[in-house]
């Protein structure tokens, strides 16, 4: 959101879109869409005629996003009401599945057929597709962004033209089509790696001191098959550590790196009530019920936060962690709650764990643009000499070009996005911003 205030027409929402002021917003209501409205097609033909017809287009998930990447002043669609396919395949260990389909929606359908995900996000509620095209991730030393998975993907281009693209058939490229921020055109399926179905155990660990996270991070970071480390950049800027452990897992100690077990079910921010998270103290349940921090029977609260995330490289991790440290009381004006998390590389063009492995610096802020601010600004100046990586679905002031220029093949994207889009169908000014094609 180069130049842009904090409040701004804005990306992903839940399958209803909510209305204010007879406007449509997305599901923090920090963006307004200029779209007038949303299309639901109930079949690909029908989305390939809508696409064939119009001069501007671009697909909207759940509206998860915080960022202008779904925006457009031409036409939304939302793919909700596309037959919902979830074809699990289990002698290939492949899944493949509707663009528009939550990953609450397509898990326990894999598990029930004894295959499994290699992570998921925080979230279980947001769409397979928009998280791909966005580069979402969860934790773990060795755990990919989710946009990994994708072995294979449909998509509607330029002209209602509907491509089939696969990373064995196409390598060359593939690995830019796959995070695309819409741009190249409408995924319409992808077909995800799957493992056997494996079962977590989820333990949270209290009251770690922030010097302890710094002195012990690989450590803390390795503990578990997935760890997350959560501030309010208050209370002596540590608050808990999340360990998800796959089956058979160690029961961890009472006491580690100066912190305690917590004895209840805890939310990561403090004084929260904890009916929404998935379940902790050790009770083992299967992959997607333990994965995710929140449980997907529960819809998160909607307008109540705005979001930045910024992945810069894992060898930054404690210099990073000291960086902010220093602007903590300007963070904590602003900050509900931060979340430290780790991300194996890829090798996917526009993932913001491209080429290096990385440590990701969350911050979920109050809902309130001219709070979150000034904290924003502290924490991009911190973070500026790791060189960080915005997610491309949150709130930044990073200058755009300051941002291409961190990713090696954006001038390959940028050819791309001229092949699969030449009459600028897909463009939006977010897109724009970052991958214009020359000429």
């Amino acid at each position: 959101m180069q130049g842009r205030s904090l409040r701004q027409p804005h990306s992903c929402c839940y399958r209803r879109y909510r209305s204010r002021m007879g406007s449509l917003v997305n599901w923090a209501g920090n963006v307004q869409f200029r779209a007038a409205t949303v299309d639901r097609p109930a079949s690909v033909p029908e989305l390939q005629r809508l696409v064939a017809r119009s001069t501007r287009i671009r697909a909207l998930g759940t509206a998860h996003s915080f960022s202008l990447v779904a925006d457009t002043d031409g036409d939304l669609v939302s793919l909700a009401r596309l037959p919902p396919a979830v074809d699990v395949d289990t002698s290939a260990a492949a899944v493949r599945v509707s663009a528009g389909l939550r990953y609450s929606d397509i898990a326990p359908r894999m598990h029930a057929r004894g295959l499994a995900l290699a992570n998921l996000a925080s979230l279980p509620h947001i769409s397979v597709a928009g998280a791909v095209a966005t580069g979402t991730h969860g934790s773990g030393d060795t755990n990919q962004s989710l946009a990994a998975a994708v072995t294979a993907m449909e998509l509607v281009t330029a002209g209602g033209d509907l491509v089939q693209i696969s990373r064995d058939a196409d390598p060359a490229r593939f690995p830019g089509l796959v995070v695309a921020l819409g741009a190249c055109g409408i995924v319409t399926s992808l077909t995800l790696d799957a493992l056997p179905a494996y079962a977590v155990r989820q333990w949270v660990y209290e009251d770690v001191p922030f010097a302890e996270v710094a002195a012990g991070f690989d450590e803390i970071a390795s503990a578990a098959y997935s760890v997350s480390m959560f501030t309010d950049w208050r209370h002596d800027q540590m608050t808990q550590v999340w360990l998800k452990r796959a089956e058979p897992a160690e029961v961890p100690p009472a006491r580690w790196r100066g912190g305690r077990l917590a004895s209840d079910d805890v939310h990561p921010i403090s004084g929260m009530p904890a009916d929404n998270c998935t379940p902790q103290l050790g009770r083992p349940g299967p992959w997607y019920e333990r994965l995710p921090h929140f449980r997907a029977e529960f819809t998160p609260s909607a307008g109540e936060e705005l979001q930045s995330e910024f992945l810069l490289g894992r060898e930054h991790a404690v210099d990073a962690l000291a960086a902010l440290g220093r602007v903590a009381p300007t963070l904590a004006r602003a900050v509900q709650v931060s979340e430290i998390r780790t991300v194996a590389a890829d090798n996917l063009w526009l993932s913001p764990a491209y080429g290096r492995d990385s440590v990701a610096f969350h911050f979920t802020w109050v809902p309130d643009a001219n709070a979150v601010a000034p904290a924003l600004a502290a924490a991009q100046a911190a973070l500026a000499p790791f060189e960080p990586r915005p997610h491309w679905g949150k709130l930044s002031t990073i200058a755009a070009g300051d941002v291409a220029g961190r990713y090696p093949r954006m001038d390959d994207f940028r050819r791309l996005v001229a092949e699969f889009d030449g009459p600028g169908q897909f463009r939006n000014d977010y897109a724009d911003a970052y991958a214009r094609p020359s000429g």
